[in-house]
């Protein structure tokens, strides 16, 4: 009981100091970016990259780009594993301590990008607004340059601060922090969602309304159990051992299995498309290119393009419409990413060369290419499954905004609401296998 005891205190520690450091991370909100003017009213729209800094970002905040640096640095380097750069493949097979040293690339180059990124926003805003959102002072005026690179450290900095409690929440929380991170500010933009909802459906006093705000909470919850009821799907593959030594069995068993989850991916295609959707759009509103076609600009036909290419939805005149290149575009990179993270974190080669290795076969099926061919089928059909159910999750609400006209605050749809369960859930497995591992441990001594 006192080990049990020891064991529930180390968990809640570990809730503890997530907590706190999410609320840290919140807190950053509220401190702006230095010689930025904040009595102006009008907003500038930055889509799904203000979602996952939980609105930081068109408020002007330190953390304006939390971790998306980060996830767009991520896509860059395992893309480069994949034999284009033998470095970083030799890298990621050795182990333990080359994954420590993708990692720290990986952080390298998220700050890099943090800088571009921060400094093609800050030229963006003074070009679109006429430096309206920076406060009129004489080093604003004569000293844009140095204002702009300021600037980008600042942020840049911020993003540094960002990936350091994610650290923190990994090595001394509940673990997983970069996702921790980007569910906490999408769950940040929820009491604005529901303000949104009621503002525009109950205070109407419309019937229609009302059935619009009843039927979006309802699709919500339901959205939540299929994606709970998904996200625990698996598939066993059998194993057994052969001529496995007696003292290696466990009440006389000898075989085992190999669990593939049905969404093995995870939500980093999800995240992933949604990143690279949002970037080109975010470009087209800083440098104020008009989403109609109608302009004799060849840069404003080309924001217009831009738009209709890499956006899922456009507004006129108030009424939402499906961009249909846009939607497909979005459908295609979900399934291109589920793939791939798919088989790259169960590569079959590897898994058949373990097996062997541990003179472990799969009943039917001859040790090495043939197993190897085998796992790959398996994953191949089990993703075809998976991505089209990441597809349908994500484009549920697009298709729901483009019905009713819902309000572009009501982000938390497919794509946020995918993040944070699927978020919790793995949250969930890692405190229970914590807990059990030192249950374990404790019994056994």
């Amino acid at each position: 009981m006192a080990s049990l005891s020891t064991n529930t205190k180390k968990i809640i520690k570990g809730i503890l100091f997530t907590l706190l450091f999410l609320f840290v991370f919140r807190m950053g909100y509220w401190v702006i970016l230095p010689f930025v003017n904040t009595s102006i009213a009008e907003p500038v729209e930055f889509g799904f990259l203000n979602t996952l800094s939980g609105g930081a970002l068109g408020h002007f905040s330190v953390l304006c780009l939390g971790i998306s640096p980060y996830i767009t640095s991520s896509i860059v380097i395992q893309l480069l594993q994949m034999d284009i750069v033998p470095t970083l493949k030799e890298w990621s097979e050795e182990g333990e301590a080359g994954k420590q040293k993708l990692n720290q690339l990986t952080r390298y180059v998220a700050l890099g990008l943090a800088f571009v990124q921060s400094l093609v926003l800050t030229i963006g805003i003074d070009v679109n607004y006429s430096g309206i959102y920076f406060v009129a002072s004489d080093f604003v005026t004569d000293y844009k340059v140095f204002l702009f690179i300021y600037l980008s450290l600042v942020a840049t900095a911020g993003t540094a601060f960002t990936l350091w409690l994610a650290e923190l929440i990994t090595t001394h929380g509940v673990g997983n922090g970069t996702s921790m991170i980007i569910c906490a500010g999408i769950l940040a933009s929820i009491p604005g969602m529901i303000k949104d909802l009621v503002v525009n459906y109950i205070t109407t006093a419309d019937t229609r309304n009302i059935f619009i705000f009843v039927f979006t909470i309802v699709m919500l919850i339901l959205i939540v159990v299929f994606i709970v009821f998904m996200e625990s799907a698996k598939r066993i593959i059998p194993v057994q051992y052969a001529n496995r030594p007696a003292a290696a069995t466990f009440r006389g068993k000898n075989d085992s299995n190999i669990p593939i989850k049905l969404n093995s991916a995870s939500v980093i295609p999800v995240i992933f498309a949604s990143t690279l959707m949002s970037i080109p759009t975010t470009v087209v509103s800083l440098l104020g290119l008009t989403t109609k076609y109608e302009s004799t600009s060849s840069a404003y036909k080309i924001g217009y393009w831009l738009n209709q290419t890499f956006s899922t939805t456009s507004t006129t005149d108030g009424v939402v419409s499906i961009n249909i290149i846009g939607f497909a575009l979005y459908i295609i990179l979900i399934v291109i990413f589920s793939f791939f993270y798919s088989f790259l974190q169960m590569n079959p080669d590897k898994m058949a060369e373990n097996l062997q290795k541990q003179n472990a076969f799969i009943p039917g099926v001859r040790p090495g290419d043939e197993t190897s061919s085998f796992i790959s089928r398996v994953l191949f059909k089990i993703t075809m499954i998976g991505a089209t159910y990441l597809t349908i999750i994500a484009i549920i609400p697009i298709i729901f905004t483009a019905i009713f006209n819902l309000p572009s605050s009501v982000q938390v749809g497919g794509t946020s609401l995918i993040i944070v369960v699927g978020v919790a859930i793995e949250t969930a497995k890692q405190i229970k296998a914590s807990y059990q591992e030192k249950q374990y441990r404790g019994f056994m001594g």
